[in-house]
């Protein structure tokens, strides 16, 4: 009886090993991957299970490091609250999930006090780095920086500023300025403008801070209602300076065709004495098709809304140069150079009709006049070898600028096999 029991002992407990082997190794084909190596189970949980606690300690050190910085940044002494926004720095910016906490928590209006703080410039750069790491790519927390009058703290001029803080305030006044069609105010009650123009005017800072400046100034130029502020604060002729710089062209063209399309913006072009030489110079930059195109537009709009800017235009020789551009641009500065021609011409053909000018009377008939044929053929025979001859000369400049065998030689091809008849003028 001993023997039989002790066997059917020994049955049971094999069956329940079996049972329980075939049961975990059901449970653990479920989540192994088709190589089927065998682990560890109970390793691997207390391995999860240490990660899972190892993150929620993490998190709950961040959790407090947070409210004891927000705490010391709302209460805490003047060396509290600098220690408060360092923490902050670094939070804000190794954190992203930190950003929407901090504000939720007001951290924005003690933070934009600091930056006002003109007698400590540490607290007013670790604010500015602060602020700069909160308004990454969240529209709120820009929004409620301008609410709390985050323009009314900025310096109104770089001087005392040193070159990486001036570069900071520049990229925080760009990322702020993206609200310029929402909740922007108004400009005349800041210092967003004469802080930008200080830079762009100064020689101690360096390039890439003043391409900052010119992006923010052009999302503030897309707003009509700025331009009369951006006229006043003497923007235009600085822009028309950047203008014929080519790392800064394309952006200072940018901002400049912004305003030029209102009325204070044209007004401040014709006021300007390099206008409209300066642009176009600026056509004559074949490689730089973008700045073709801006410059071009502009001189659109002044000789569209100005005969001052016309008459200039002339005197200044861009009928050429509209030629060239019309032949070798960009498409869109082919279109709108080809638009420019045709307006000279219609207007030289009013200015020449019949009716125009002083009429005389029947026995005094001026040199020239259509009235007599003899002179009226003399004429028209001078006007076409001054045509001819221009257009040779127009052509020369072009195959000289374009610089390539390929022009040139097509250029040789086209003078063996046409003549000047094949031309329609």
């Amino acid at each position: 009886m001993s023997n039989s029991s002790s066997t059917w002992l020994r049955l049971f407990s094999r069956i329940r090993c079996f049972l329980f082997f075939k049961t975990s190794s059901s449970s653990s084909a479920k989540t192994q991957s088709s190589d089927h190596y065998p682990f560890d189970k109970s390793s691997d949980i207390m391995k999860n299970n240490n990660n899972y606690d190892q993150k929620e300690k993490e998190e709950d050190s961040l959790i407090i490091t947070l409210h004891r910085s927000v705490k010391n940044l709302h209460f805490g002494n003047s060396e509290e609250k600098e220690s408060a926004a360092k923490e902050m720095k670094i939070l804000a910016r190794h954190n992203p999930k930190m950003r929407r906490s901090m504000v939720e928590l007001g951290v924005i209006p003690p933070l934009v006090a600091m930056l006002g703080s003109e007698q400590v410039l540490s607290r007013r750069k670790l604010a500015v780095q602060v602020l700069l790491e909160l308004a990454n790519g969240i529209y709120t927390n820009k929004a409620q920086m301008v609410e709390a009058g985050i323009l009314s703290k900025i310096p109104e001029s770089v001087e005392e500023l040193d070159l990486t803080t001036s570069n900071e305030f520049a990229e925080l006044l760009l990322s702020i300025s993206s609200l310029a069609h929402c909740q922007f105010p108004n400009l005349t009650a800041s210092r967003t403008i004469p802080f930008l123009v200080s830079i762009l005017k100064s020689n101690s800072i360096p390039i890439e801070t003043k391409e900052l400046c010119l992006a923010a100034l052009y999302n503030l130029s897309t707003l009509l209602k700025n331009a009369r502020d951006l006229i006043t604060d003497g923007v235009a002729n600085v822009l028309v300076q950047f203008s014929f710089v080519k790392e800064t062209s394309e952006k200072a063209l940018a901002i400049l065709g912004n305003l030029v399309a209102t009325v204070s913006g044209n007004k401040a072009m014709e006021n300007n004495p390099t206008v409209p030489e300066s642009f176009i110079e600026i056509l004559t930059w074949e490689d730089q098709p973008k700045c073709q195109e801006l410059a071009v537009y502009i001189l659109m709009i002044l000789a569209h809304q100005s005969p001052i800017h016309r008459l200039k235009m002339v005197k200044a020789g861009i009928v050429p140069v509209l030629l060239g551009v019309a032949l070798l641009g960009s498409p869109l500065a082919q279109k709108r150079a080809s638009k420019m021609l045709q307006w000279f011409k219609d207007e030289r053909q009013v200015r020449m009709g019949p009716h125009s000018g002083p009429q005389m009377g029947g026995s005094c008939i001026a040199i020239g006049s259509p009235m007599n044929p003899r002179e009226a053929s003399e004429g028209k025979k001078m006007m076409r070898m001054l045509v001819k001859q221009s257009l040779c000369k127009n052509m020369e400049t072009i195959v000289r600028r374009a610089g390539e065998a390929q022009v040139s030689s097509s250029y040789k091809t086209m003078n063996v096999y046409s003549s000047s008849k094949s031309f329609p003028y």
